[in-house]
């Protein structure tokens, strides 16, 4: 599985953006697909996921205001960023996973395939 994230850009607080990921092969519907961020000098951290069945999971600090969703026929995982804060600041990058429970799916090392990231900067 190859992943093509897109859509990030420079935005101002409050502003919104959404995030493509486009993946590559016929077993797309199988993975979990995730989101993650990493900022400068920070580790890389879980923003949201959806498992196959549809299912959604976020961190705390974007729930209510970030929502993942999923295209199977597009073979797409989107994730949509309103009110956006500079704290939001980082590189975003997808991820697909399979077998992930829901004690792994926030685990960066539980997913198998990651895209190259794409910037996200939110001005204040």
């Amino acid at each position: 599985v190859q992943l093509q994230a897109s859509g990030g850009g420079l935005v101002q607080a409050g502003g919104s953006l959404r995030l493509s990921c486009a993946a590559s092969g016929r077993t797309f519907s199988s993975y979990a697909m995730g989101w993650f961020r990493q900022a400068p000098g920070r580790e890389r951290e879980f923003v949201a996921a959806i498992r196959s069945g549809g299912s959604t999971y976020y961190a705390d600090s974007v729930k209510g205001r970030f929502t993942i969703s999923r295209d199977n026929a597009k073979n797409t995982v989107y994730l949509q960023m309103n009110s956006l804060k500079p704290e939001d600041t980082a590189v975003y990058y997808c991820a697909a996973g399979l077998r992930l429970i829901l004690s792994t799916i926030r685990i960066p090392s539980s997913y198998d395939y990651w895209g190259q990231g794409t910037q996200v900067t939110v001005s204040s």
